[in-house]
């Protein structure tokens, strides 16, 4: 009876202790995998996309079981070939700080229950409140993209007219009422952030509560959070997560932070900036709140991206810290709303449904993908995916807006998707991932 009793501590502390445990290195064939067959797939995948102007450059990381099996980098930061890509170069991850930005302050909140999911959401933003359509919207609905509210609005067409400057909303100089930098030499005024909430206050919601993507709830959970917590969104999340996690390089406006890590370019701005954008956020609405924004604004490292979603896989626990209860994390990395064929997890995208009968050139992510897999994609070519029932993390980083965000190879060659597969099926070659 002693030695069952012994053996079952044994087993759970040692469980406990994988659950907690830090990411470290190892080789492919401790899981059964072939070094060489990775190596090639890879290395064939990445030259194709470099070579179709997929994107100049690119970085991937993966971990299996707590332990990275493959972290490379690819090509170079432009295509002048004159900046290598290096393992820890820094990237925007545009859309990507939906889930690493708000959404685990939202989930603490929630976890401690100073948010509801259920309630209608204009009881935390009263702008709601007395807009028919939207004041029994729930932050459920909202963060599963099941609102039916507007996807996205420009704002940027707010602060200019004809390719010029409204000066009543971006100066040269930097003031008082102008100290939100909306990139190098260029503040936008600081009440600029109400002007946007005014248009939130009168954004139609269809009604429909069907799935339509939309970023527009993104623009108001970092004054919500502020609202519950009293503490600023930017300080909330790096006390709480970044910092214990040990993630050195996540976070906002990098160019304040004196990173010692190269900071890949973006886009070529011909819009407003009229710059090669680098260290800035790419997101024009972003910008417009100074570049500290829930839709995108963060920028990271893979390895800083990897250490964020092996906790989630470890049950919200990472290096002997619970970030979030284990059922916090099933609740909002599960689909919601799957009898409306809505995908979307709680601000966590989701496989396609059905995604396992797809091809690669249909499916989303990889078709081997789990059902319990979650994740997200960012629109300057970055994607962070974790699979809880193979333990996997999947980091892909690049910055395929460059030079100009009309460049689609990336999708149109499935590259990640693909990428992706290669650690779920050894023994399938490049051609077939690419053309079955």
């Amino acid at each position: 009876m002693r030695c069952i009793r012994i053996l079952f501590v044994f087993n759970f502390v040692f469980c406990f202790q994988n659950l907690s445990a830090q990411l470290s290195y190892d080789i492919p064939e401790s899981f059964g995998l072939n070094s060489n067959h990775i190596q090639a797939k890879v290395d064939s995948l990445m030259t194709l996309g470099i070579h179709q102007k997929a994107f100049p450059g690119a970085q991937l990381l993966v971990a299996k079981k707590g332990k990275i099996i493959f972290h490379q980098a690819y090509g170079y930061h432009t295509y002048d070939s004159i900046q290598k890509v290096g393992l820890n170069d820094v990237y925007d991850v545009a859309s990507v700080t939906k889930i690493i930005g708000p959404l685990p302050a939202l989930m603490k909140l929630y976890e401690e229950g100073n948010i509801d999911l259920d309630i209608p959401f204009s009881n935390y933003w009263k702008d709601w409140r007395h807009q028919k359509d939207k004041q029994n919207i729930t932050l459920r609905e909202l963060l599963a993209h099941q609102s039916g509210i507007k996807p996205y609005i420009a704002f940027l067409n707010e602060v200019q007219k004809k390719g010029k400057l409204k000066k009543r909303f971006l100066r040269t100089k930097k003031s008082k009422r102008f100290s939100n930098e909306f990139y190098k030499n260029l503040y936008v005024k600081n009440r600029f952030k109400n002007k946007v909430y005014r248009q939130l206050k009168r954004v139609k919601a269809d009604g429909k509560k069907e799935y339509l993507y939309s970023g527009i709830a993104s623009l108001i959970y970092p004054q919500v959070i502020e609202n519950i917590t009293g503490v600023k969104y930017q300080s909330y999340i790096q006390k709480n997560f970044y910092t214990p996690l040990g993630c050195s390089t996540l976070g906002y406006l990098p160019v304040y932070k004196n990173l010692k890590n190269n900071i890949v370019p973006t886009e070529i701005d011909t819009l407003i900036r009229k710059d090669l954008i680098k260290g800035w956020v790419h997101d024009e609405n972003a910008a417009l709140f100074g570049g500290i924004s829930g839709n995108a604004g963060l920028f990271s490292s893979a390895i800083d991206l990897a250490k964020f979603m092996q906790m989630l896989i470890q049950e919200g626990s990472y290096n002997g810290k619970q970030f979030f209860k284990p059922s916090t994390v099933k609740e909002f990395t599960r689909i919601q709303y799957l009898e409306n064929n809505n995908r979307r997890g709680l601000g966590f995208d989701k496989p396609l449904i059905g995604n396992d009968t797809l091809n690669i050139k249909d499916s989303y992510p990889a078709p081997q993908a789990s059902t319990k897999s979650f994740g997200h994609s960012g629109f300057t070519g970055t994607f962070v995916w974790a699979d809880p029932e193979e333990a996997l993390v999947f980091i892909f980083l690049s910055n395929r807006v460059y030079p100009t965000r009309a460049h689609r190879n990336i999708y149109n060659l499935n590259i990640r998707p693909a990428l992706q597969q290669i650690f779920y099926n050894k023994h399938l070659g490049t051609s077939k991932l690419l053309n079955n």
